[in-house]
């Protein structure tokens, strides 16, 4: 049964792989190249992945085709959107959302890895789809 703790696992899980990349790689490359070394600890970590994943827009019950590409996709439950940015701004979260709501996924993780500490600014996003489930 899909609950709460069980995604939370999975973005703990995440996360940890962030920071190994970031410890290994530091701040100031492009986000191609987090997301190259972060795809390949995720697969290291047994999770089941995709990367560039098209996420439908549907508009009025309508399928428009689709037009968004979300960064990553673990265990198709929680979206990774990636930044290599100085600055996090609003739109980023705003543009998790969302893809979250599109894609109808329960949970999003925005990381930048153009930082000191990931855990500092990593900013996770719910959905109601992740309030209605089970905590246990």
């Amino acid at each position: 049964m899909l609950t709460q703790k069980y995604i939370n696992n999975i973005a703990y899980k995440i996360v940890g792989c962030a920071i190994e990349v970031h410890k290994h790689l530091g701040a100031g490359l492009l986000e191609s190249v987090y997301e190259t070394c972060l795809l390949d600890e995720l697969k290291e970590c047994g999770l089941k992945i995709k990367s560039q994943v098209h996420v439908p827009i549907k508009y009025k019950e309508k399928d428009l085709g689709g037009a968004l590409k979300l960064d990553i996709l673990v265990e198709d439950l929680i979206i990774v959107e990636l930044k290599a940015v100085e600055v996090m701004i609003p739109v980023f979260q705003a543009q998790l959302l969302s893809y979250l709501k599109l894609a109808d996924k329960p949970k999003g993780l925005l990381i930048n890895f153009n930082c000191e500490n990931i855990t500092q600014h990593l900013v996770p996003l719910v959905t109601e789809k992740f309030a209605l489930l089970a905590k246990e």
